[in-house]
């Protein structure tokens, strides 16, 4: 997650009318950072499911399994 003084600024930015060209590639710089942590995050959250169907058997996706499994993730061997 961004530092709120950042998400701070972006709002600031996103706000103001007319830009600088320095203000636009700040808006630029920050909303990448922005998108490149938001990104980490539903990746680490999604490689962190495990999907149980309606019996309590563990259907989750073989490719998820495997990427949890080099992760260590929910008890499964390296």
């Amino acid at each position: 997650m961004l530092p709120k003084e950042k998400l701070n600024r972006i709002n600031e930015l996103a706000k103001k009318g007319n830009l600088t060209l320095t203000e636009q590639k700040e808006q630029k710089l920050l909303r990448e950072e922005y998108l490149s942590e938001f990104r980490r995050g539903m990746r680490n959250h999604i490689e962190g499911a495990k999907i149980i169907d309606p019996k309590g058997n563990d259907v989750t996706p073989e490719k998820l399994k495997n990427i949890q499994k080099e992760k260590g993730l929910h008890g499964r061997d390296k």
